[in-house]
């Protein structure tokens, strides 16, 4: 690791986060973007990241691999797809580089993966970097405790039109936190869909509803419905500088940890309240 600048590297640098990260990077002194990768074959390839990014050139090329460039960053910051979040994840967890991890749509092995990497490099894998998602999600924990199940859960998230997944990471993040708080198990009370003759909600069901639409950059509300009151917790983004700031507050945490897997509840140091 450097004793100077951290040296972040960005994974996705010329999509809609990289872009933003790169651009958030130039703010902060005690940050330096020294690597900007992009998937082989990609149309910027070759291009400096800092023009990519929409502003100034930073002396940063967008390359295609990570292979020859381990020594060249203290932490690899992830908003891509799952396949590409793996292939990163092994050249880190080989070289004992640091991650940060915004990538959705992971699957259970995916997971398990990631896991068994942080065993030797110290990574913050969370779906969503926002403070304001993360304070929520402390706040979920405390309503689900408190609430009985005279109280109807459902959980409407919405985003643009692009977004590959669905539900979305930070939607499934809020029904398992409020799974756990109230004794459930996630995957046997989760409904992702309704259509027809359903029949009556049971009583401990976690309702999921999704909406994909426009630019929304992300929404996300959980209702607990009792008799004669309703409690909602929301939080409603209107830019992606928050995630890419709640990331870059990760990578300033993360560099100072010893191998193990975090999320930004440790980052933001919420989980002792």
């Amino acid at each position: 690791m450097s004793a100077g600048p951290i040296r972040i590297a960005i994974a996705g640098a010329a999509g809609r986060m990289g872009r933003c990260l790169v651009d958030l990077c130039r703010e902060g002194p005690d940050l330096a973007l020294t690597v900007a990768l992009e998937s082989p074959g990609s149309p910027e390839l070759g291009r400096d990241a800092g023009i990519v990014a929409g502003g100034e050139a930073m002396g940063v090329l967008v390359v295609g691999s990570l292979e020859d460039l381990l020594d060249r960053f203290d932490v690899l910051i992830d908003f891509t797809a799952p396949q590409a979040t793996l292939e990163h994840l092994a050249f880190c967890r080989a070289a004992g580089r640091r991650m940060v991890i915004g990538t959705t749509g992971l699957t259970e092995e995916d997971r398990a993966a990631v896991v068994e990497a942080s065993a030797e490099c110290a990574i913050v894998m969370a779906p969503n970097m926002s403070v304001g998602v993360n304070l929520c999600l402390k706040l979920l924990q405390i309503a689900a405790r408190a609430l009985s199940d005279d109280y109807d859960v459902e959980i409407v998230e919405a985003h643009h039109r692009h977004k590959v997944d669905a539900p979305s990471g930070t939607a499934l993040r809020m029904g398992e936190v409020v799974a756990t708080a109230s004794g459930r198990d996630l995957a046997d009370c989760a409904v992702y869909a309704r259509h027809g003759m359903v029949g009556e909600r049971p009583a401990r069901a976690i309702g999921f509803a999704t909406l994909r639409a426009g630019d929304i950059v992300g929404e996300h509300r959980v209702l607990f419905a009792g008799q004669g009151e309703r409690v909602e917790i929301a939080h409603l983004a209107t830019s992606r500088t928050v995630f890419a700031r709640g990331a870059l507050l990760a990578a300033r945490w993360v560099i100072g940890r010893k191998p193990g897997l975090y999320d930004m509840q440790d980052v933001l140091g919420l989980k002792a309240i």
